[in-house]
């Protein structure tokens, strides 16, 4: 009899383990949902930006993240640049300003291809000539798997004289690196190892 009453004890003391370890597992449990949950529920709130409005009224506005937009921003960098540098009017204070303002999205680079198109007399003969030039970019290829980024840039020059209109084919390529924003720089982006890799006539035809 005192065998069987040891042998009841010790089963109710395995199953109180038992027990006890379920709830503590169970505890363990709910603590992590809630821990995640809360956590989860912190990120939503983060990507969320309550806006004054007036004083008087609060708008919500959902935050994205940053780099969803660098591609478009890349593409943009890079179009604002060749507008800049390949838009020209024969005028010399016109090439002067839109070209330091194609060099604030740039590095040394675009400004080495600027002084050997100006040493030979390039913007010269514009001037002289009465020429005006503008660019259209057609379409950009970028790599934006590996950094610095790669961007090859297909465009047609307009070259605009008196009697003639003339078509060139332009393609470049460069490379992106990240940089600081500012108003000069808005898309935070800078042109290394900028490079013509082709620029020829296409067509030329009277006006």
């Amino acid at each position: 009899m005192e065998f069987k009453s040891l042998k009841n004890i010790e089963s109710s003391f395995r199953r109180i383990r038992l027990f006890t370890m379920v709830f503590i597992i169970l505890c363990f449990g709910v603590v992590g949902i809630v821990v995640f949950k809360s956590y989860q529920f912190a990120e939503q709130q983060r990507q969320k930006i309550y806006v004054l409005d007036n004083g008087k009224s609060l708008m919500m506005a959902l935050s994205q993240d940053i780099s969803i937009n660098r591609p478009v921003e890349a593409r943009e960098h890079v179009r604002r640049f060749h507008e800049l540098f390949f838009t020209i009017a024969p005028d010399k204070n016109a090439i002067e300003s839109n070209v330091k303002r194609a060099f604030n999205l740039a590095d040394q680079s675009a400004f080495n291809y600027y002084k050997d198109l100006q040493e030979k007399g390039y913007y010269n003969r514009i001037i002289s000539g009465n020429i005006q030039q503008r660019v259209e970019v057609d379409s950009l290829i970028a790599d934006f798997n590996n950094y610095p980024y790669s961007v090859k840039t297909y465009a047609r020059q307009f070259i605009i004289r008196s009697s003639t209109l003339t078509i060139r084919k332009l393609i470049t390529n460069c490379s992106l690196v990240n940089s600081v924003r500012s108003d000069s720089n808005p898309q935070g982006f800078t042109i290394e190892k900028f490079n013509v890799l082709e620029n020829k006539d296409i067509e030329t035809v009277e006006r």
